[in-house]
């Protein structure tokens, strides 16, 4: 199977090999950042990121000179956490569900990254859906055909209808700052829809 990644966003330490305390600092400044942002939205602040990843501001500022360069490091991570939960997926889940677990996990990722988008849309640097979507197309085709085989959607769905779609649904979650509730019952009319009837 091919694999599809978006490119992280490389430091300015890219061209040389980053030592492996560096590498571990760096993750976990990703990981720190992911969280913080998530929980404090734009309020969160850099030494707060510092403080969670256990490192000092400098450290931060060395890896990530700007909040752009961390938002964009933080979309390539989850980037590639995303190709890499897809392929896992379409190599080992059962068929029968792992076209709508994928697509149920597409959505709730996009409600997550909310804050990093706005962020990133404030910069001047406008991010969609559309492109990790795409990304994924030849994955997305697979866990499509699993399902049809399987017989838990419908026969004549196209992959170009499904990225179509998952797009759409993508795009509302993360802009419209959906309820819970409100995206189980999106997916389940989206799922009824792609279901052969009984």
């Amino acid at each position: 199977m091919e694999t599809h990644r978006m490119a992280p966003y490389e430091p300015a330490t890219a061209g040389r090999t980053l030592r492996s305390d560096a590498r571990r600092n760096r993750a976990r400044i990703l990981a720190a950042a992911e969280q913080v942002f998530a929980a404090k939205g734009p309020a969160a602040s850099t030494e707060e990121i510092a403080r969670r990843a256990g490192v000092g501001v400098g450290t931060v500022f060395r890896h990530f000179p700007t909040k752009e360069a961390l938002l964009q490091a933080i979309l390539g991570e989850l980037a590639g956490r995303l190709a890499a939960d897809t392929e896992s997926l379409a190599r080992d889940g059962d068929p029968a569900t792992a076209f709508f677990t994928f697509f149920t996990s597409m959505v709730e990722r996009s409600a997550r990254t909310k804050t990093v988008i706005d962020l990133l849309a404030e910069a001047d640097i406008p991010i969609t859906v559309a492109k990790p979507v795409e990304t994924l197309r030849r994955t997305i085709e697979d866990l499509l055909a699993g399902a049809q085989r399987a017989g838990t959607v419908r026969a004549d769905v196209r992959s170009a209808e499904v990225i179509a779609l998952l797009i759409g649904v993508c795009q509302a979650a993360l802009y419209a700052d959906w309820a819970p509730d409100l995206q189980d019952r999106t997916l389940s009319i989206v799922f009824d829809g792609l279901r052969p009837s009984r």
